[in-house]
């Protein structure tokens, strides 16, 4: 993931000031909120998150087909 520093919020900030935040969101696409220095939280539009959760029909396939192809002696054991 890479991370614009334009992006990135103190927690203290974002405490004070969210309706600011929620404008970087929204011109950005996220803010990263820091806690004592450190990333600790990434607040995104919901419908990016949505969409990071909902794997495409054909990415759940591919998967499948590897993971068959990958463990093909143990899924022939366990259908004796």
């Amino acid at each position: 993931m890479t991370v614009n520093t334009d992006n990135l919020v103190s927690i203290t900030e974002a405490n004070q000031n969210f309706s600011r935040v929620a404008r970087m969101v929204d011109e950005n696409g996220s803010v990263i909120i820091l806690k004592n220095n450190v990333p600790r939280y990434l607040v995104v539009e919901f419908n990016a998150a949505e969409q990071e959760q909902t794997a495409k029909e054909e990415d759940v396939r591919e998967i499948s087909k590897r993971l068959i192809a990958k463990n093909k002696t143990a899924y022939e054991v366990l259908a004796k």
